[in-house]
């Protein structure tokens, strides 16, 4: 049977040198006989190794000038059938269609507070959003309260918290509980105590309780 140019293939090349794999139903007296590699001479150059199974011995085969073979060793004087080994490459292309969809929250600003005041923290809600948790957090970030978790109606979600102590770095927290990374936080804002109304009586200044004030 004469060369068969599929059953050549390279293992590895460097500085010039080439290392090749040749599998043949050929025996190996056949596969040394002169100009058995004469088909491959543009591809094995001289100095190549060839790795030869062929059907009674698994040799290793260097290449002389115009592509002919050494006497090479023989590695292994049993031989293996040669097998068949075929290979495809399926090429897929998806395409995906998409559509960009807008969602946001805005909360409203948050009116002067005084303790026990009732606050009613609304937000105008843009796109698909079902819910919204509402939580007043101090400056630490722990909750005055218990969240509340509300419907969207017509595009609006409003939660009622009743406003504790004076402090400052009070912020309102409204979240998606759907998608937890959409959500928005309030500035820092402050709840304080009523303004009080002074009265003079007979050149003194009274608290709205008749307390005179000492200045």
């Amino acid at each position: 049977m004469p060369f068969l140019p599929s059953g050549l293939s390279a293992l590895t090349t460097a500085n010039g040198f080439t290392l090749w794999h040749y599998r043949t139903g050929d025996d190996r007296t056949s596969v040394l006989a002169p100009g058995y590699f004469s088909a491959a001479a543009a591809r094995l150059l001289p100095g190549d190794i060839v790795i030869v199974q062929a059907a009674d011995a698994t040799a290793l085969v260097p290449i002389r000038g115009g592509s002919i073979a050494g006497g090479g060793v023989t590695v292994d004087a049993a031989g293996f059938a040669p097998s068949l080994m075929r290979s495809a490459t399926l090429l897929a292309e998806i395409f995906l269609t998409t559509t960009a969809v807008a969602r946001a929250i805005v909360l409203d600003a948050v009116p002067a507070l005084s303790p026990g005041d009732m606050l009613s923290a609304g937000a105008t809600v843009t796109g698909p959003i079902a819910q919204l948790t509402f939580s007043f957090r101090r400056s630490d970030g722990s909750n005055v309260s218990a969240p509340q978790t509300v419907p969207v109606l017509a595009g609006r979600a409003v939660a009622g918290f009743l406003a504790p102590e004076p402090a400052g770095g009070y912020r309102l927290h409204a979240v998606d509980p759907a998608d937890p990374a959409n959500a928005t936080l309030s500035p820092p804002f402050a709840v304080t105590h009523p303004p009080r109304l002074l009265t003079e009586l007979g050149g003194r200044l009274l608290a709205e309780d008749g307390a005179q004030l000492v200045l």
